[in-house]
This record gives C-alpha cells, structure tokens and sequence, in this order.
C-alpha cells in the first residue's frame, strides 16, 4: 500500500481549503419575488469592486424593499460596459439592455446573457467567469423550454422563465495576456487556494502516485482509469468516453453544407 496520494488529502481540507479572508460575499440575482415575476424594478449601480481569487469584477446594486422602508444592497456580478451610477431593471417587463435581469423567455433569439439561471430561482449558475457569456438559440412555446448556447459551445435546454443578466461578463481578455514568471502564478493562486505549484504524477516516487517511478518518466500503464476505482487508484483521465485529439472530416462536412 503505498502514501496517500494528493487528490486524497485535498478531500479532508487542511492546508488545501479556500482562502477566504478578504472575499466580498456571494455573488447571485435577486431573490425572485412577485415584482420581478409580474413587472420590474429599478436599482441603481453604487459601486464597482474587485473580488479577492475572482476574475470577474462586481457590482453592488441598491434597490428599494418591497415590503420595508428600507434600501438593499444586492451584489451582481458585473457586465461589460455596466457603470456606477446605471439605473438598473429586473423583471419580465425590463427593457432589453446591458446590466437588466429578465427571463429568458423574454428575450429574442440571438441575445448574448451571462450569469444564467440553470434552475428556476437559483439565482444565477451559468456563463459567471470573466469575459463569457450564453446565447439565447430558439424558444418553444409549447413546453415553455429555451435552448441556449453555453460558454463551453454546449447546448442546453431549460425553462423560459430563467433569468439571466443581458450583457456579457465584465473583465474578459484575462488570460491573453501572459504570465511569464512564476511569482505572477504564485500571486495569482495564493488567493484562491494552495493548487500550484503541481507537481506532475510521473516525476514522483512509486509509492507517491500510481503515475510514478521508472528509469524514463512515463505513465507505464492506461492514463484511462474506471470511475469505480478506489481513491488511490483514480488518476488519469478518470471515465473517459474518449481519449486523443478530435480528429475526422465531421467539421468541415458541417461548414460546406451551411454554404450549401
């Protein structure tokens, strides 16, 4: 039996757990209510913040309580070209501009969204990372569905009466630029969490990782390994339905019959 391998000891936390410290909260929509069910209301943009491990900036939203005398700061993730001061609308009669949150069933095919709910009133789940962004494909009336284009080029089909923020995510082109040296790595991931630097499974000791040992670093054995396999075991491409490159004729077939 060999040492308990990373991927292991990331489970129990310890030194592997989230920094944390200077984080600015949880960033979702607004709670669903009847005004944005039935019609809209209006918040105003007071601030824009940079959120500690997040590549995306964030905006902090006061709008008026429904119910109270009282004002609530509500914090969004911000869209490109959202500003301090912005008058900002939330409900199914919002007007269709950058920063609004309105189903997506109220939106014409071809709207670029982020910050997309993946259930109805979980606040926002998809297309959050900085510079992505969903786009609405088509609508079905019968069954109050929506297909939608994800960040990642899938598609996927839920309900209509998700809400979505109109827009894409503020802060993109972060990756174009490159790192160049490890201390901008290091910085980087010190406020996220302790994952670099890796050391690669090969370049360890057999009783370190299944991956290790040899007099040549080589994996000596399928990288594919069973999704049943016990925790020890399971590194690699763990259940993978594929492996190598994409290769075929498959995408340039597609590309010809769009001229056609």
């Amino acid at each position: 039996m060999g040492r308990v391998i990373r991927s292991q000891r990331k489970g129990a936390g310890g030194i592997f757990k989230a920094r944390t410290k200077n984080r600015k909260g949880a960033a979702k929509l607004r709670a669903v209510d009847f005004a944005e069910r039935d019609g809209f209301l209006k918040g105003v943009v007071r601030d824009i913040i940079h959120d500690p491990g997040r590549g995306a900036p964030l905006a902090k939203v006061v709008f008026r309580d429904r119910y109270k005398h009282r004002l609530r700061t509500e914090t969004f993730i911000a869209a490109e070209g959202m500003h301090t001061g912005q008058f900002l609308y939330c409900g199914k009669k919002a007007s269709l501009q950058v920063g609004n949150i309105l189903p997506i069933g109220a939106m014409p095919e071809g709207t670029v969204i982020c910050c997309v709910e993946e259930k109805t009133g979980d606040r926002g789940r998809l297309a959050r990372a900085s510079g992505n962004y969903a786009t609405v494909i088509a609508h079905n009336v019968d069954t109050k569905k929506t297909k939608i284009k994800l960040p990642s080029g899938a598609k996927t089909t839920i309900p209509s009466t998700n809400r979505a923020m109109v827009g894409i995510v503020a802060g993109g082109g972060r990756i174009d630029k490159p790192m160049l040296k490890a201390g901008r790595a290091y910085h980087k991931y010190k406020a996220k969490r302790n994952c670099w630097p890796k050391v690669r499974g090969v370049a360890m000791n057999p009783v370190e990782h299944p991956h290790g040992g040899g007099n040549h670093q080589h994996i000596g054995k399928a990288s594919t390994v069973a999704r049943d396999k016990s925790a020890g075991r399971k590194v690699g491409l763990i259940a993978a339905r594929r492996t190598g490159r994409l290769r075929g004729t498959k995408q340039i077939t597609g590309k010809v019959t769009e001229k056609e």
